[in-house]
């Protein structure tokens, strides 16, 4: 009896661990859902800034927007009149970015990529890095024009999570995005 005990909990704990592990089949999921969140990011930030959204469904948006990341985020912000790169809360970047001086805002992310794998951390949590272009443009109501291009990469972290289901505990895999860095910005 007792072999069988020593057995049964032998396979628990194995099966425990291999739950954690990302499976390539899952990683390959988990890669989609990734590139899926940063594209919704994309989505929302073209709507948060957009001059011509409605201030109730900006912020709609930015609940929504905010849901994609890990607590305490945040993002880089560049200008081509300055070398500084300036890092906000995500939370406190979507406020301002609602409120910049121009009239229209344009904002395109485009060349959306992984370029590194995802990788075991000790915590537990699989990190990788997708790099994405924006475009931005800015134009005031006297036709001044504002241009950039940034280069960012953003980290992604890939985490077991638990839920109950009818009073069962269900574990699955989440992707989070965390901070988003400046690498370059140009003309």
């Amino acid at each position: 009896m007792k072999k069988y005990i020593t057995v049964i909990i032998l396979l628990t704990i194995t099966l425990n661990l291999s739950a954690q592990e990302l499976s390539p089949v899952r990683k390959q999921a988990m890669d989609s859902l990734a590139l899926e969140k940063v594209r919704d990011l994309s989505k929302y930030i073209s709507i948060i800034g957009n001059k011509d959204t409605d201030w109730s469904e900006a912020n709609r948006v930015i609940e929504r927007a905010l849901e994609l990341f890990m607590p305490e985020s945040s993002i880089g912000v560049s200008t081509l009149s300055s070398n500084q790169i300036i890092y906000y809360q995500i939370a406190k970047y979507f406020e301002r970015l609602m409120q910049l001086n121009y009239d229209k805002i344009k904002i395109e992310w485009y060349k959306i990529q992984y370029i590194s794998d995802l990788i075991k951390q000790p915590d537990g949590k699989y990190v990788g890095v997708i790099t994405i272009y924006q475009r931005f443009e800015g134009t005031t109501e006297e036709g001044i024009k504002y241009v950039d291009t940034t280069k960012k990469d953003i980290t992604i972290y890939v985490e077991r999570k638990t839920t109950q289901i009818d009073g069962i505990k269900v574990g699955f895999w989440d992707v989070l995005l965390g901070d988003i860095k400046v690498s370059e910005t140009s003309r």
